[in-house]
């Protein structure tokens, strides 16, 4: 048996045996709804699911996030799970609190342009207050002002996310790499930072290396998401100073043209991407042993997004790079096995 046949066995056993042991405590169908947004969560939660240390009274909360987490992110959900038990839910509400304003700008379904504008102003007041007080009627402000107190994670980086937020509703393309960045600060860098507080990476020395990462790591949604973004969403994500460097043109976009200009324009988005990467890779010596391997995997399985775009012929016009379960599991073995984790 190849070792990818075996890998792929493997996989399939593990996912059998989660299944199996969820039905065997009861599972049960659970649906959460995103309010504002266009989309559901759907998914079996074992009747019994228990969530680690986490404040009294809030377990339900943190359990809400952990389930958004779960249906949305998937290689973030993977990555966190890798994470402590005593880490994971606040990891959980991170990713809870930031996705309910991504989904008012990205599936705004019947909001209006202003509507998305109040929800993201409400919710910037609500969280202010949620730190404040300590407490929420709102599941996800409820778990996150915990874990933010908790933690001591600056309102700022919040601020500057929903700043970054608010600039979807009216920027749908940006001329030049260093006026997307203004953007990925805070739609992306922020979280990095977050997420430093969060796993106790507190050396300020972190922060760049942490910065890139995000940084990183949005970039290659960029890439993987091109088609997605211009098609539903009318927006460009790739600095059109590189479009113009390519001889790429949104009709190239909008036709689905995926010609050699095209494919060189996608090599050089992901090439340097992958130096950003390489770059903040120099940071995984500021993060606490406990937290390295999650975030190490994370890395690892958003820039091997890069590499599926390339083995699909570059097409993020008509397809979606995925890294698949087997293929996580195997990248898993192997940073355990190698220990470039620790």
């Amino acid at each position: 048996m190849s070792t990818k046949l075996f890998a792929r066995y493997r996989a399939r056993t593990a996912m059998k045996a989660a299944f199996g042991a969820a039905k065997a405590r009861g599972g049960r169908k659970e649906t959460i709804f995103l309010p504002g947004a266009a989309r559901f969560v759907r998914g079996g939660v074992p009747a019994d699911a228990a969530l680690p240390r986490v404040a009294p009274g809030l377990g339900a909360a943190y359990e809400h996030c952990r389930r958004i987490n779960r249906h949305y992110g998937k290689t973030y959900y993977f990555s966190t799970c890798l994470f402590p038990a005593h880490l994971r839910p606040a990891v959980h509400a991170l990713y809870a609190w930031v996705r309910y304003p991504d989904e008012w700008v990205d599936n705004p379904g019947n909001l209006s342009l202003s509507a998305q504008r109040d929800k993201l102003h409400e919710w910037r007041d609500a969280t202010m207050d949620a730190l404040k007080s300590g407490e929420s009627g709102h599941p996800v402000l409820a778990a996150w002002g915990d874990a933010a107190r908790r933690h001591e994670v600056p309102f700022v980086y919040m601020r500057d996310f929903l700043d970054a937020m608010e600039m979807d509703l009216t920027a749908a393309a940006y001329e030049t790499f260093d006026d997307l960045r203004k953007y990925t600060w805070g739609s992306a860098s922020v979280v990095g930072l977050m997420m430093c507080r969060l796993i106790g990476a507190t050396d300020e020395r972190a922060i760049p290396y942490a910065a890139d990462l995000g940084l990183a790591m949005q970039l290659t949604n960029f890439l993987r998401d091109m088609g997605e973004d211009w098609r539903e969403r009318g927006r460009i994500y790739l600095p059109l100073e590189d479009l113009r460097r390519f001889n790429v043109t949104e009709s190239d976009l909008a036709h689905g043209r995926l010609n050699d200009n095209f494919c060189a324009l996608v090599r050089w988005e992901a090439e340097r991407t992958r130096k950003i990467y390489a770059r903040a890779d120099e940071g995984f010596a500021f993060i606490p042993d406990e937290g390295r391997l999650p975030v190490r995997m994370a890395r690892v399985l958003y820039a091997r997004i890069l590499d599926k775009i390339e083995q699909n012929r570059c097409d993020v016009l008509t397809r979606r790079a995925r890294v698949p379960t087997w293929e996580k599991l195997a990248i898993l073995a192997r940073e355990r096995r190698t220990g470039t984790a620790g």
